[in-house]
Parts: C-alpha cells; sequence; structure tokens
C-alpha cells in the first residue's frame, strides 16, 4: 500500500481526496496547520518540519492542498502569503526529491492577468496582477526548481466541503430576496470532487509536467448563481452588475480576473481524463449537500 502524505486535509480539496482516493490502495497521511483525529500537525513553511515528517513517511507522493487564498488580505501580508504559496512548496518539493516521492502541487488561474480572449492554455505565458497570483506562480517556479516528478494542475472557481462561493450564495438566499453578483467576470465553477478525480488519474502515471483542470464550459458569476439557485428552488432574484458597480459599494484589495477561462489542453494532449461539464458538476454536488 503506498503512502501518501497529503497537506492541507482540513480544506475543501484535501476533503475531497480524502474521499476520492481508495483505502485498499493508498495509506493516507494527512497533515495540516491545526492538530485534530487523525491529522498530523505540520507548518509546511518549516522545511525541517517537511523533510523530517518525509524522512519518517517514506511517501510515493505528496499532495500539496495547503494554500493562502485570503486574495484580499495578501495585498497587505506580502511576507505571510510567499512563505505559505511559495516556500511551502519549495519545502515540500525538496522533501519529495530526497524521498522519491511524486509532488502534486495545486496552483491557480491568478497566475494570468485576467485579459484574455481565448481560454488560456498551459503554454500561455503568465502575468498576475495580485500578490496572491504572484506568490502562486512563485510556488509553481519553486516546484519546478526543487524536484523533478510533479504535476502542477491550476484551477479555478473551486467549490467543495467548506467555505465557498456556493454556500455563501444559498446562505444569501434564505435571508434576502435578491442579490446583487457580477455578470463581467468570465470562468468555470469547478468542484473538488471533479478535480480529486483528475489527481487520482495523474498519480500512477510518469505524466508530468503543468495541467489546466476545470469543468468543462464557462460563465460568469451572475449566470452561475441563477444556476445554484435554479437548482437548489430558490426564489431569490440575482440583479447581474459590473465589477465597477460591484466594488464601488464593496472594496476589494486585490483586481480580480475578468477572464479565467482555462483550457485543459495538456490533460486532452496527453491523456484520455476528461472533467464533468460545470452544469454536471454543480448538479451533483447539490444534489450530495442538500
Amino acid at each position: 500500500m503506498e503512502k501518501i502524505i497529503v497537506t492541507g486535509c482540513n480544506g475543501q480539496l484535501g476533503r475531497a481526496i480524502n474521499k476520492e482516493l481508495p483505502a485498499d490502495k493508498y495509506e493516507l497521511i494527512n497533515t495540516d496547520v491545526f492538530e485534530g483525529e487523525g491529522i498530523i500537525p505540520l507548518d509546511i513553511t518549516n522545511v525541517d518540519a517537511v523533510v523530517e515528517l518525509a524522512r519518517a513517511v517514506k511517501p510515493a507522493a505528496i499532495i500539496n492542498c495547503a494554500a493562502y487564498t485570503a486574495v484580499d488580505k495578501q495585498e497587505s501580508d506580502v511576507d505571510l502569503s510567499y512563505r505559505i504559496n511559495a516556500i511551502g512548496p519549495r519545502n515540500l518539493a525538496i522533501a519529495a526529491t530526497e524521498t522519491g516521492a511524486k509532488l502534486v502541487h495545486v496552483s491557480t488561474d491568478y497566475v494570468f492577468d485576467g485579459n484574455g480572449t481565448r481560454p488560456y492554455t498551459e503554454f500561455d505565458p503568465t502575468g498576475p496582477v495580485s500578490v496572491y497570483g504572484r506568490t502562486k506562480l512563485a510556488g509553481e517556479e519553486m516546484v519546478r526548481q526543487f524536484t523533478r516528478d510533479f504535476f502542477i494542475i491550476r484551477t479555478a472557481w473551486l467549490y467543495g466541503d467548506g467555505r465557498n462561493f456556493v454556500k455563501t450564495m444559498l446562505s444569501l438566499s434564505e435571508k434576502y430576496e435578491e442579490v446583487s453578483v457580477v455578470k463581467d467576470q468570465l470562468g468555470t465553477p469547478t468542484s473538488t470532487k471533479e478535480l480529486a478525480k483528475a489527481i487520482h488519474y495523474l498519480l500512477p502515471t510518469e505524466n508530468y509536467g503543468v495541467f489546466h483542470g476545470t469543468c468543462e464550459g464557462d460563465t460568469n458569476w451572475a449566470d452561475f448563481t441563477e444556476e445554484i439557485f435554479r437548482l437548489a428552488g430558490r426564489n431569490c432574484r440575482v440583479n447581474h452588475v459590473t465589477t465597477a458597480e460591484y466594488t464601488a459599494r464593496n472594496p476589494q484589495a486585490a483586481p480580480r480576473p475578468a477572464y479565467s477561462i482555462l483550457e485543459n489542453y495538456m490533460f486532452k494532449l496527453t491523456s484520455d481524463f476528461c472533467f464533468a461539464d460545470w452544469h454536471d458538476a454543480i448538479a451533483d454536488y447539490l444534489r450530495e449537500n442538500a
């Protein structure tokens, strides 16, 4: 049975990984910054702690689900952002190299500038415009620099078991008759269940490199909200507003990408794995979390 270290196991993706990977094939060593039942406390910014754990476990793979994702806070908390999003992946890459483990590292659409006019592929130039995007890109570069057998998977608009956009909208629909949601930011809602399936698919392979991993299709936040309400049977009106209109009432420190549609080009070029359409994925999520 292969041992796999999972960082950020209490997060949305960490929980999905625990559900997806079969217990008869993989023994998951769950870690997070907070101690809990069956969880080993681990600060990924501490290289000695990371390497010590890897030496003790001798994992076949490390799956990094840990990240600092509070986008606005990072604009004024740059050092912590770099420690978690760049130095953390570096430390995991060092540990992976020392123990011969594969490394799965999850990145983001924010590594692009968000000004695209067609879906971004893995071969397009990056150009982050926020601290979050810059530190996540630095994390990718650290992984490339310090280990060889890696899968970097960029995803976007992620939702799963935990705090997320879907749950926020459903909660608002219980309190208000209408909500205002931006209409001019484009992307692809992606369930952690689908992303965990993709990671499960890649794990036993040597198909290393950078991948985009989102559900198929695209939408905007306002239309996505309408689909959530339709599927959940909520009678809450969605006011379609521009980003400028929204931020005038709700100031945001970090710019949001207007265009976040990723093309899963590497998956299509190198494998037969296919993500579900975003409509099917959100319907599946709501059925399971009704």
